[in-house]
């Protein structure tokens, strides 16, 4: 039977079978081991946090972008595009992602009315 590690962030593995994992796999890349224990990183999971954040505003800003030349081409009001783009790029640096303490209150932090759907729901 073969044996079944699990490795942490830093490289360390440990036997499967003999460990304690966290039950959310969001944040795998940020699991950290102490003995037989995983707990997440929270730095760690709050990068990876932030890089989702900016792997899907990638695409809200490209459909801005594409409103923003539309409503110059047609002469209307760009005030409310421009809002949404600032709200965009400033998504990774919400001040509730750095504040969360617990992977609950990161995965909170994600903001629908900015990013759309959380991936973490």
């Amino acid at each position: 039977m073969a044996t079944t590690y699990i490795v942490d962030k830093d490289g360390n593995q440990i036997d499967a079978s003999t460990a304690t994992v966290p039950s959310d796999r969001h944040f795998r890349g940020a699991w950290s081991l102490s003995g037989s224990v995983i707990s997440e990183d929270m730095d760690a999971a709050k990068a990876i946090f932030k890089d989702k954040v900016r792997e899907v505003r990638g695409p809200l800003l490209a459909e801005k972008d594409v409103e923003l030349m539309k409503a110059l081409e047609a002469g209307t009001s760009t005030t409310a595009i421009a809002t949404a783009k600032d709200a965009l790029r400033d998504a990774p640096a919400a001040s509730a992602i750095n504040a969360a303490s617990d992977i609950a209150a990161l995965k909170a932090a994600w903001d629908t009315s900015v990013l759309g759907d959380s991936p973490y729901a």
